[in-house]
């Protein structure tokens, strides 16, 4: 299972029940990093210092900073928001089951077709 750092804006429902399928998920309040406004690359630093997958809302901005980083993170996960948390977080799972390795990864879950 994953080693998952969740980004401040992530719903708390989504880690509750990545947990409960068995990944480790730290979130930011949890690492004493909310509310602070820190920006987007320390963020992700701390993900890589921590040797987490960042999962975040924040699509285009990450996005950005993986192709900065040339891949040099251990996995950034991008989803799309989404009230079905209990769905999302099983589309999260199945995606990282799916992969042998997150690392230098960037995983897209956005939401089932209609």
């Amino acid at each position: 299972m994953a080693r998952i750092y969740s980004n401040e804006n992530f719903h708390r429902e989504v880690v509750i029940k990545l947990r409960e399928l068995g990944h480790d998920v730290l979130t930011s309040l949890e690492a004493g990093k909310a509310n602070q406004g820190i920006p987007d690359e320390e963020v992700l630093a701390f993900a890589i210092q921590e040797a987490r997958v960042l999962l975040t809302f924040n699509r285009l901005h990450f996005q950005r900073l993986h192709r900065q980083s040339a891949g040099k993170h251990a996995g950034i996960i991008v989803c799309r928001m989404n009230n079905d948390t209990s769905g999302l977080a099983l589309r999260i799972h199945e995606a990282v089951l799916h992969e042998k390795s997150l690392e230098g990864q960037l995983l897209r879950v956005n939401r089932p077709q209609a």
